[in-house]
């Protein structure tokens, strides 16, 4: 049997083979009356399976796109877990990109998931990403930040108050009656880790014999803590830290790791250290980390949820919904 070609649904559509791919990639460049012949064509031709000729007819998609900072970090793996699972229940799949904290990946996945025609786009963010999301919105695909709070008027999120887990996270080692405090954590330009800085520096500020000590790293991961712990514990015995915040628990679990494998500093005797997150690792450390819990799944559930309200209704107020995070105290901090 000969296979159907763009040419001849084309043909049938009485329409040009450029206007057929632009009805299959870019549907919005086309009258929605052409849209609905070239499907009809589609349709009859079998050309695409009846799952994408609905999609052209309808504008609309059974996919939800994610993009995540970074793919490598269980805290993103809940929050795609949490996603999926309100998605499943609404007949829909998540599709994950991993941006990897890059603009250029950040952007090459949003331009896939509009080429895609999904459903709406949640998506944590490099940097601002106010621009090409609203451009998604012009075009009916809405979008939802995630672990990232949206400015007023711009659009919906989900997010945690990471100011104040900053804040909680220092005050709990100060209770400790640790004083010389070090903020471990980057890049700076990501948004969740500078307002975990910000809270970190309220708490030490409101503590008149208290310093903090700011230690940035290149990214967020184990090996960016376990070269953090080799500067820490060659400080000098009069300007090492007696307590770590490390900004997520990736870099915290590598804080302690080259703490231990240096057998420079004990923790919790020497140094306290608290991490972010709350991920599975944190409990199952040699030393068990203390953190701040951040309701992962929930965060996904929630945003799949406002992504649908959205949907449905695309002039509603832009909602943004934000999580109270939670002191976790386990034996790293004593």
């Amino acid at each position: 049997m000969k296979r159907t070609s763009i040419r001849d649904v084309a043909a049938a559509a009485g329409v040009s083979v450029g206007t057929v791919s632009n009805v299959l990639n870019n549907p919005d460049r086309v009258s929605p009356a052409t849209v609905a012949r070239v499907a009809r064509s589609i349709d009859e031709l079998g050309f695409l399976r009846n799952d994408a000729a609905r999609q052209l007819r309808g504008g609309d998609s059974r996919a939800i796109g994610l993009v995540v900072l970074d793919a490598r970090n269980p805290f993103f793996a809940d929050v795609a877990r949490g996603a999926e699972a309100a998605a499943e229940e609404l007949g829909q799949v998540i599709l994950v990109g991993n941006s990897d904290q890059r603009t250029d990946r950040e952007a090459h996945y949003l331009n896939i998931f509009a080429e895609r025609r999904v459903m709406g786009v949640l998506v944590s963010p490099v940097g601002d990403v106010t621009v090409p999301l609203r451009r998604l919105r012009d075009h009916g695909i809405p979008a939802v930040l995630v672990d990232r709070e949206a400015a007023p008027g711009t659009l919906s999120s989900v997010s945690v108050d990471d100011v104040a887990g900053g804040r909680m996270a220092v005050e709990h080692l100060l209770s400790l009656g640790r004083r010389r405090i070090a903020f471990v954590g980057g890049p700076g330009g990501l948004r969740q880790v500078s307002d975990r800085l910000s809270g970190a520096r309220a708490a030490v500020a409101a503590t008149p014999d208290a310093v903090l000590q700011v230690l940035d790293t290149p990214d967020l991961t184990v090996e960016a803590g376990r070269s953090a712990a080799h500067t820490l514990a060659h400080g000098g015995p009069g300007k090492r830290p007696d307590a770590v915040f490390a900004a997520n628990d990736l870099v915290a679990v590598g804080v302690l790791q080259g703490l231990v494998m240096q057998s420079a500093l004990r923790v919790p005797e020497d140094v306290a250290l608290i991490g972010y997150d709350d991920i599975d690792f944190a409990r199952a450390t040699v030393v068990p980390l203390s953190s701040i819990r951040q309701p992962r799944e929930l965060m996904g559930r929630s945003a799949v949820e406002v992504l649908r309200a959205d949907a449905a209704d695309p002039h509603r107020e832009h909602e943004r919904v934000i999580f109270t995070p939670e002191l976790v105290v386990r034996a790293s901090t004593g």
